[in-house]
């Protein structure tokens, strides 16, 4: 029963302050770094907690721990970057095991599920998740797992977590979500039904573009201690100073999420209104197709955002060229702003051909938002704008 004298703690301040002022030893209010690769047994066959540092640190379990409490999960495995955790959930996997997959997934979640097939590890299938008729006939496959990615990276079009887990369980499938794009700040994937959620730590929840890293959550406590087990079996985990990093910058996400979903806002709103855009994809607009979902599943409406420019690629050219406070580069989630070419960049081993059926054309551009004032991000894209 809950204790009405001690509730538990909201989602904000478990992020905040999980590990804080725990440190036994010495009392130090920031948690401590274990470094260590290996461990002292206490005697003759008397392992300790921790034996060997690909197996289980301290200092990568505490961030295991706090994400798995933001997701609602039983555990955590922290892994080296979010391919190795997306690839971990992947390889325990059987040959002949089904993926379905979105067909408008991450370029590098489309490459490394292509690669595992191709190799006979498994197969997948890509399909349009908002089209029910071709969920339905991928699901008389009999997947193993259905792979959802919402918002999508780059269209960030909107996929009803809750209605396609119900019809994957039915299916006899498991359920992962990428929760990369919104954080568990801003959407928890396994209270909607999803079995794992997946993170690029990397991204959102490190929050400063210093860090590469990756992290899945089970909402059952056997799958995640066999998670665990094949991380240590296959040597994926990640390294201790970059969860202490990434755990230091889930300190603010909170707070970084709330400036940065209100910058996107005013700029999806700015962009929609301007000549040169042809279309923004921002969730957040009431004419986007996904905005009632998107409104029931999510805690706001996230800091990416996509646009076509209607001067095709000269004028993705020219805006590069001139636009300020927008660093063309890859990645997203950090707290500068970033512009991003998905045909270029990170979509271009999809090819032109995938590209097209996805939707992502040469014109895209796509905005991860940071914290810089909001006025200076929209005069920014302005002097971009002006010169296509």
């Amino acid at each position: 029963m809950p204790d009405p004298d001690n509730p538990p703690a909201r989602p904000s301040t478990i992020a905040a302050a999980f590990g804080v002022a725990e440190d036994a030893a010495y009392g130090a209010v920031a948690p401590p770094l274990y470094l260590s690769s290996t461990y002292e047994f206490a005697g003759y066959d008397q392992a300790r907690r921790y034996d060997y540092g690909r197996a289980g640190n301290p200092t990568r379990d505490q961030l295991a721990d706090a994400l798995a409490q933001l997701e609602g999960g039983a555990g955590a495995v922290i892994t080296s970057s979010g391919m190795a955790a997306l690839d971990l959930l992947v390889s325990r996997l059987n040959a002949g095991d089904l993926i379905l997959a979105p067909h408008d997934c991450y370029g590098g979640t489309m490459r490394l599920l292509k690669a595992r097939a191709d190799r006979g590890h498994c197969a997948v299938r890509f399909v349009d998740q908002s089209d029910e008729g071709a969920v339905a006939e991928g699901l008389l496959a009999s997947p193993a797992l259905v792979l959802i990615e919402t918002p999508s990276n780059p269209l960030m079009r909107v996929n009803d977590i809750a209605a396609l887990a119900r019809k994957a369980k039915a299916a006899g499938a498991a359920v992962a979500v990428d929760n990369t794009f919104l954080s568990p700040a801003v959407q928890r994937p396994i209270a909607l039904g999803a079995d794992y959620v997946v993170h690029s730590t990397t991204k959102y929840l490190n929050g400063h573009s210093d860090v590469i890293g990756g992290a899945i959550i089970a909402a059952s406590a056997a799958e995640a201690e066999d998670l665990r087990q094949w991380a240590s079996i296959v040597g994926s985990t990640g390294a201790p100073f970059d969860a202490w990093l990434t755990l230091r910058g889930l300190r603010t996400l909170f707070a970084r999420m709330q400036v940065q979903q209100s910058n996107a806002m005013a700029i999806a709103a700015f962009l929609d209104r301007h000549p040169a855009v042809s279309k923004v994809h921002y969730p957040g607009l009431p004419g986007h197709a996904g905005h009632a979902v998107a409104s029931r599943q999510q805690n706001g409406f996230g800091a990416m955002l996509s646009f076509e420019l209607a001067g095709g690629v000269d004028a993705v050219r020219s805006f590069i060229a001139n636009v300020r406070f927008f660093t063309l580069a890859e990645s997203l989630g950090g707290v500068e702003s970033l512009v991003a070419h998905p045909a270029t960049m990170t979509h271009a081993d999809m090819g032109a051909e995938a590209r097209a059926i996805a939707g992502i054309s040469d014109s895209l551009l796509r905005l991860s938002v940071g914290l810089e004032a909001e006025q200076d991000l929209i005069a920014g894209l302005q002097r971009g704008l002006a010169a296509v």
